[in-house]
């Protein structure tokens, strides 16, 4: 999102906790080089309202999180500090930032009390979440209703001009995600090291889509939200069609026969912690007001993300390689 902020001529700060995977996409595409970065953590409610009174943000947008439903088992205080009173940190910090017109707070396809339902959940389904992770989000989507109504109220849009949205995304992928317990990286680094790659759930059916799918969403929802379109301010989906909502051991089979060479995979027998078995989003809400659809086929986006991580491996520009393929993506849309 950066890359594409800056890409499009927008002035982007960046306010976010030192990587702490090597290799990363934040060193790896050089964000530096296109972004003001500022290593802070939305804990510290001080440095986060001092910089968004420095830097004047018009739109903001909300991503910070701890993002892993199994270390939200491990750590789950530090999972509900992060996604809950981090998110009111943001929002307060945006209540004392007079130059603040649209904020959009990313939290997840999970906030859903999932019922492993056959059909897509839509904004309106309750909320919910098994998980500390999975419920975490679920009281972030809620923590942000509370500072709409009590602060930026829809029907007073016109006096505050704070317009305020939540975006829920399916399982997001792409090249550059190196994160722990994640099946794409995970399947990368054990096709790197030549091992079968341990799958836990290979019968688990989940939404997938391109990482530049959510994004076009997330921008073009910010862009209403500049419009000061009352309609907009409230809760999104934006999940892919309904055919790409693939098991776990179909992903994993496409990317080993798009990697190639020797590389497995084997279902795991351990004992492991409750997942989700199906879930799905309606994004008709998105597709009918905002326009929005995805234009990459998730066979494509798996070619992407392998041809991004094979790129990576024989040393190429990953700047010059990431910023292909968003200008790609900007054809398919044009299209």
């Amino acid at each position: 999102m950066s890359l594409w902020l800056a890409h499009m001529g927008a002035k982007v700060h960046g306010y976010a906790l030192a990587p702490e995977a090597t290799p990363n996409l934040f060193t790896d595409a050089k964000i530096a080089d296109h972004v003001e970065h500022e290593v802070g953590n939305i804990l510290h409610m001080e440095q986060l309202e001092r910089s968004m009174r420095v830097f004047e943000p018009e739109v903001v947008f909300h991503l910070a999180a701890q993002p892993l439903v199994r270390r939200s088992y491990a750590s789950p205080v530090e999972t509900y500090a992060t996604n809950v009173l981090g998110t009111a940190h943001v929002l307060d910090a945006v209540r004392r930032s007079p130059s603040v017109r649209a904020i959009v707070v990313i939290t997840t396809d999970k906030v859903y009390e999932n019922r492993e339902w056959l059909w897509g959940y839509r904004e309106p389904d309750r909320l919910g979440g098994y998980d500390p992770y999975s419920s975490s989000k679920a009281c972030a989507e809620l923590v942000t209703a509370a500072y709409r109504n009590s602060y930026f109220p829809v029907e007073k849009l016109s006096e505050h001009k704070v317009a305020l949205a939540t975006a829920r995304a399916g399982n997001v992928i792409g090249g550059g995600d190196w994160s722990e317990d994640r099946l794409i990286p995970d399947l990368v680094r054990g096709f790197l090291a030549g091992k079968p790659v341990l799958i836990r759930n290979p019968h688990a059916i989940r939404p997938w889509q391109h990482v530049l799918e959510p994004l076009a969403g997330y921008l073009g929802l910010a862009n209403r939200l500049l419009s000061a379109e009352a309609a907009f301010a409230g809760g999104w989906n934006f999940g892919p069609s309904e055919e790409d909502a693939w098991p776990v051991g179909r992903i994993a089979d496409a990317m080993t026969r798009a990697w190639g060479g020797t590389s497995s995979w084997v279902q795991d027998g351990a004992e492991n912690p409750h997942e989700a078995g199906y879930l799905k989003l309606d994004a008709s809400k998105a597709r009918t007001l905002l326009h929005w659809k995805p234009v990459l086929p998730l066979e494509g986006a798996l070619n992407w993300l392998v041809e991004w991580f094979l790129a990576w491996q024989r040393h190429a520009d990953m700047q010059d390689f990431t910023l292909g393929q968003i200008q790609e993506y900007e054809r398919l849309l044009k299209r």
